[in-house]
């Protein structure tokens, strides 16, 4: 892969990857590739944050490294742990044969050969065909001890193992954070990275990112999609669609043959595009028909 000289190059990269973006984006991501600093990215579910990390491990040809984020994540379980059935099976065996030397067993069981990497580590690692993307998503799910270790492991890009030593990258990692953002990730962490709020896209970016990801689709019957979808984002709901609920949708429609839209087909499609029961309830009826009439009303304008 070749080097990133400039932001149009990046638009073009994601874009073969079908990963479709504004120039606001594509800088920072620029930028974060160039300088060598982890890019923070948060907004709402389904906006694209985690896929722009896939897209960037596809065209640069890297190994994606994913750490999921959850509640009660701790260091050990990120970085690493020792793989103790089998430790226990090694020392069953050296009792068995006899074997008294207790240090070369120690030195034997806290080895690589026991050793289980986690994904912090792994992106440690050298990797012959450079610096692997490691994706931590969905921060905001842990807890303020682990962003402090983060902290601390992405300043100098090591991680320290007692029974081993410090482990540090040769090269390092091409960091993605991302957060939808349940609860403030502390400003020490974020002082790291570029930040960029990854907003839902207005109507013609989205037509891009349809098209590009779901091309068989008629146009006419995206544009309604499209359409609906933004229109749906302005009322009160529980949870907005994302753009992943988009092309779901759209991809749910084609499945059915469906030309073009109607309230039968979305009362019978909508749980591709809304996961509340509330939100479903509320376009019960006579709603559906509203929105697809505004929908329409607006291509027309």
């Amino acid at each position: 892969m070749k080097e990133i000289t400039s932001i149009d190059a990046v638009q073009d990269m994601l874009a073969r990857q079908g990963y479709v973006c504004g120039r606001p984006l594509a800088t920072v991501v620029f930028l974060s590739l160039r300088l060598g600093r982890p890019l923070f990215l948060e907004g709402e579910a389904g906006v694209g944050k985690t896929e722009i990390a896939k897209a960037i491990a596809a065209a640069m040809e890297r190994r994606l490294i994913r750490l999921q984020c959850y509640e009660g994540l701790d260091a050990a379980s990120a970085v690493y742990e020792w793989n103790f059935p089998a430790q226990m099976v090694a020392i069953r065996t050296a009792e068995a044969a006899g074997d008294a030397d207790r240090t070369a067993l120690t030195q034997e069981l806290f080895s690589d050969a026991f050793l289980i990497e986690r994904p912090l580590l792994q992106a440690l690692r050298p990797d012959e065909n450079g610096a692997p993307v490691l994706l931590i998503d969905e921060l905001d799910r842990t807890d303020a001890p682990f962003e402090a270790f983060l902290l601390e492991a992405l300043s100098d890009f090591q991680v320290t193992i007692p029974e081993m030593g410090t482990i540090k990258a040769p090269e390092p990692p091409i960091v993605i954070l991302t957060s939808n953002r349940t609860r403030e990730v502390h400003d020490a962490l974020k002082r790291r990275c570029l930040y960029h709020w990854v907003d839902y896209p207005d109507f013609d970016r989205e037509m891009e990112i349809l098209t590009a990801r779901a091309p068989e689709a008629a146009q006419s019957l995206s544009r309604e999609v499209v359409a609906f979808v933004q229109k749906l984002r302005t009322e009160d709901l529980f949870k907005k669609p994302g753009v992943a609920e988009t092309i779901d949708w759209a991809k749910c429609l084609l499945a059915l043959d469906v030309l073009t839209l109607s309230p039968e087909t979305i009362a019978d499609t909508l749980g591709a595009i809304l996961k509340y029961q509330d939100d479903i309830a509320k376009l019960q009826g006579s709603e559906a028909k509203r929105i697809l009439d505004e929908a329409r009303s607006s291509l027309d304008a």
